[in-house]
This record gives C-alpha cells, structure tokens and sequence, in this order.
C-alpha cells in the first residue's frame, strides 16, 4: 500500500454514483467494505463525508484510504492521482501551516486561532479537519485530529501524524495522563483565589440550542483554578486545568461560581461583557503536556491571540506577560 490517493473526477465520469465510480477503478473493494469507508469517514468527497448513492461532478476531489488500494485493478480513467497542495487550494494550505507551532515524527501541534473550527457540522464552512491534508509534510499517511477545541477557544490543539501516534495521544487523554494549562479572563475575582470546582454536567436543548448544564447525574466534571493577577475587583487572570474534558466545562464552571469567562455571552449573559473590551471569547489553551509512544513527553505552548493580548494591556496584566507576547518555549 503507498498510502492515502487522491483522484480528480475527469468530465467522462461526471453525474456517475460514487459506488459505480468505485466499482469500476476498484473492482475487488466490496459493497460492504465500501459502506464502512464512507461511514467512518475515510472515503471523502471534497473533504467531507459523502454516500455510496452520491453522483460526482466533474473536477471533484475523492479521499482514497490505502486499504481499498487493495482492490485495484480496474480501469483508471482520467482520474489521476493528486497532489496534496491542490487538495484545499495553496491560500488555505498557507494558512494552516503558518498555525504550526511544533513538529516531530509523531505530532503536529497547531496554535489554533480563536473562530476556527476544528470539525465540519451544520452551518460550518472552514474548518481544520477538512485542512488536514496540507499538514502531511511528505508523510502518506493523513493527519488526524487527536482532541478537540471548541470554535471560539484559542491555543493548542494536537494533530496525530500516524494513527499509532493518535491512538497514543487519545488513551493519554483518557487516562488522565496529560496535563493541560488554559488561561482565561474571568469577569470579577474567583474568590478564594485557587480551588476547583466539582460539578457534573449534562447536555439540554431547549428551543434547539444545546447547552452544558450543572445538573446531578450529569458526568463528572472537576475544574482546578488559579487566579495569577487580579486587576481590582473587575477582572482576573486566571489559570484553568481541567481535570476532566466536558463540552464547555471551564465556561460553564467559571459561570457557576460567579466569575463568567470574558465574551462568554453564552453562559455569562450581559455579564459576561466589559464596556471597551473585544467581545470575543477570552479562553486559550495554553499548554500541554502529552507522553508519546516511546515513552518521551513534549510540552506546547501557545502565544495569546491578539484580542487577548489587548486586553492583557488593557488591565495591565504583567506577570509572564513577556512569555505570554513572545517566544514560548516547547516550540
């Protein structure tokens, strides 16, 4: 297997189903086997998830994973095997790359820019899942997502180069074997300064939006906070580590003891707004620390996104400052 193929559909091929188009390039793949590759996403079209019944359009891109190259065969065609530049277009490609904050054989760590999302969903455009294949840096293997950021957080996010690595990264992750630093801006001063909050979350959709909720017979979600400068009663800086990972756990448990992320209308309300400040959301992930197949760990850190810099200055906030603006160490 030489890895990961992309094909472009050739004019000859156009308004064909993409489980005939298999059929013919890929005679030995069964319809089955074709099913689960569509299902679990490793057949794109486009770079996104796609059905066997889809009719394909002349110049579309489609993700081949190594295990159909097993069927091949068949005629080619015109589809010709690509180059991964031309995948999401060279602006794009660009753009990813200059998020690349650490590279090895194993892990791509990118400083994800606050507004991005990570992965595709109803009403999503850009997202980094679909960029991944700018990030191959000569690898046949595709690079796979390792954990999660939520849109608006900022900071670093973990790309597995080999799905060994990515496996590795994940069971770290559920074992709690990491360690993971966000910074926030807090509206109000967590008092006392350090602790944790332990309180189980749940997920509730009311009038179709979903939300995280404190409720009993959630799943457990625990929170330590450190508040590192204040800046009077107004606001503080304050380091988050989760001890668990729930969807919007640091909001939803900085809201509940009273203190709301900055910009986090969402769970904070009007409250969570200062008059002359972005809007924004202000958490970032900071840092983490991961051990990797081989036993060795590395540690990441991530520079500040530039709404959270100006409010830094803004409060005065100057301890780490230096190391908040400007070269991190990890990188």
């Amino acid at each position: 297997m030489s890895g990961i193929e992309f094909r472009r559909v050739s004019s000859s091929e156009a308004d064909t189903r993409l489980d005939r188009w298999f059929r013919r390039h890929y005679p030995a793949l069964s319809h089955g086997r074709l099913e689960k590759l569509l299902r679990t996403g490793q057949i794109r079209l486009d770079g996104r998830r796609t059905k066997a019944s889809t009719r394909i359009a002349e110049g579309q891109i489609i993700r081949i994973p190594p295990v159909a190259e097993s069927g091949t065969g068949g005629e080619k065609g015109s589809a010709e095997p690509l180059d991964e530049s031309t995948l999401i277009g060279e602006d794009q490609a660009r753009q990813i790359r200059a998020h690349v904050i650490y590279r090895d054989s194993d892990v791509i760590a990118l400083n994800k820019p606050a507004g991005l999302a990570v992965q595709g969903g109803t009403g999503v455009g850009q997202h980094v899942d679909a960029m991944l294949d700018a990030l191959r840096f000569g690898l046949a293997e595709r690079p796979r997502l390792a954990h999660r950021l939520d849109k608006d957080t900022s900071g670093v996010l973990l790309v597995g180069r080999t799905s060994r690595a990515t496996a590795a990264i994940a069971e770290a992750l559920r074992r709690r074997e990491t360690r993971k630093t966000y910074w926030a801006v807090v509206v109000g001063v967590p008092k006392p300064s350090e602790g944790s909050v332990d309180l189980p979350l749940a997920k509730q959709v009311r009038r179709r939006r979903e939300r995280m909720t404190g409720i009993a017979g959630g799943k457990r979600a625990r929170t330590g906070f450190r508040v590192i400068e204040a800046a009077g009663r107004r606001a503080a800086w304050v380091e988050l580590s989760p001890e668990t990972g729930r969807t919007h756990q640091l909001r939803v448990h900085m809201a509940v003891i009273g203190t709301p992320i900055l910009g986090d209308g969402k769970y904070g309300g009007s409250a969570a707004h200062m008059s002359g400040l972005s809007r924004r959301l202000h958490l970032h992930a900071r840092s983490i620390d991961v051990p990797m197949p081989d036993g060795h760990r590395i540690s990441v850190s991530a520079q500040l996104p530039p709404h959270m810099l100006e409010t830094w200055e803004f409060f005065g906030f100057r301890e780490g400052f230096d190391d908040a603006s400007g070269d991190l160490g990890g990188l």
